[in-house]
């Protein structure tokens, strides 16, 4: 069980990855890691490395992220960029204090598992926030036309900018984060218990009383 800190004294490792294909089940790989450790809105740390999945990358993903093969030739396999992320969380975060957040963290978080599970490491059990999951919670579907990573980066006019690269994704889902945490105050939600507590209701219990409270961008 996390311990209740104040969410200003909680550590957020947000994370993003690039990879060759939608899931690992089909054979898809990881090509980039990114991530960045937060707490009251003070980075404590960076990461972000290539990583070489040992197969061609997709054309259509090289046109997405402008990755291509020749930038991963020299990159670390995944047993050792795996290696380094899990001492950058150990670093930055224990797993009864720090939070993984993720923008559609299933995703993420499947590739990463998938990858402790293939070289048999223990995948640490941190709490997750799924930032498109609270989003749906705070921001009102009328308020705006979806919840992908760029309309938010809109919405909230953010200084960092997606571009389907890991880091750069990383910081754009940091503004995001915080700014969502800024609506959290709206409902009293001051701790990290109370989030998660949160993060377990539907859009239906709570999205009403936004009307009331006048939130908006």
């Amino acid at each position: 069980m996390s311990s209740d800190l104040h969410l200003h004294d909680t550590t957020f490792i947000v994370l993003d990855l690039e990879t060759t294909g939608a899931s690992p089940r089909n054979g898809s790989a990881i090509t980039e890691i990114g991530a960045i450790a937060v707490r009251g809105g003070v980075v404590l740390g960076e990461y972000s490395t290539f990583v070489n999945p040992k197969s061609p990358m997709p054309e259509y993903i090289t046109n997405l992220t402008g990755i291509t093969d020749e930038m991963l030739a020299g990159a670390p396999e995944i047993g050792s960029a795996f290696a380094e992320f899990l001492q950058f969380l150990e670093v930055h975060g224990d797993d009864t204090q720090a939070h993984l957040v993720a923008h559609n963290a299933p995703f993420d978080l499947g590739f990463l598992r998938a990858a402790a599970k293939n070289l048999s490491c223990p995948w640490p059990k941190f709490e997750v926030v799924d930032t498109v999951k609270l989003a749906r919670l705070l921001i009102e579907r009328s308020e705006i036309a979806n919840y992908k990573l760029g309309t938010l980066s809109q919405f909230f006019n953010t200084s960092a900018l997606p571009n389907h690269r890991a880091l750069d994704d990383v910081k754009t889902t940091v503004e995001v984060l915080h700014r969502l945490l800024e609506r959290l105050a709206g409902y009293e939600v001051e701790t990290a218990q109370e989030l998660r507590q949160f993060m377990k209701r539907t859009p239906r219990d709570i999205l009403g009383a936004s009307r009331i409270r006048g939130f908006g961008p």
